[in-house]
């Protein structure tokens, strides 16, 4: 007897269904990767200014997920469009070790000292397995690329370099960072490996997504 009553619930239930994976399967195109779980805006994020966006790496040398990371992140550059510029920041995270090599990095970056460091300061650590444990021996390290080791060690201990190191802790306390390595897109999202973010590859598609995003906003 109630069927004829039980049969238009159920059709409009079906309807209904259907209706809902279609804005479902919408929303997931137009937007693959969501705020809060893929990435996470960043608190009092800077106002969008310049014709660049900004992708930086949070890193540090002493960070075996970094090492792996390398060749992800390198291969990942070469693509990269003209309005799109990428920087490291060395994460210090109150540990001397860290902060030892982070004021390597960015004395290294003060005297233009070329990119091939990098990879090359990864190699020595986790592929030679040589730990360098004082900026005499970072001075040593860097010596190779053309650099006078008197004048590194003078440069490491400058004003310049002093600042240089508070200004990226700072950006690091800022944009939340709590773990390496992390990417930060225009001071205003981070992305961190997590669930939702399994792999390097997922990461860096992330960032492409989140790259144009903020290249749409200067058209």
């Amino acid at each position: 007897m109630f069927k004829p009553k039980i049969r238009p619930l159920m059709m409009l239930a079906a309807v209904l269904l259907i209706v809902s994976g279609v804005a479902f399967a919408q929303t997931d195109k137009l937007v693959p990767y969501q705020e809060g779980l893929h990435y996470f805006l960043i608190d009092q994020a800077p106002a969008e200014t310049g014709d660049k966006v900004e992708v930086a790496e949070l890193f540090s040398y002493l960070c075996t997920h970094c090492n792996t990371f390398e060749p992800y992140i390198n291969s990942w550059k070469k693509r990269l469009p003209e309005h799109v510029v990428f920087k490291r920041i060395p994460v210090v995270f109150g540990r001397s070790s860290w902060e030892l090599y982070a004021r390597g990095f960015v004395t290294a970056e003060l005297m233009n000292i070329p990119e091939e460091a990098h990879m090359a300061m990864m190699d020595q650590l986790w592929k030679e397995k040589k730990i360098m444990r004082s900026m005499d021996e970072l001075a040593t390290f860097y010596s190779q690329f053309g650099v006078d080791e008197k004048k590194f060690l003078s440069t490491a201990q400058s004003f310049a370099v002093d600042g240089k190191m508070r200004r990226d802790q700072l950006l690091v306390q800022s944009y939340g960072i709590q773990g390496t390595p992390s990417l930060v897109v225009s001071g205003k999202y981070r992305i961190a490996g997590n669930a939702a973010v399994p792999s390097f590859e997922v990461m860096l598609d992330v960032v492409d997504y989140l790259v144009e995003l903020e290249s749409a906003k200067m058209q």
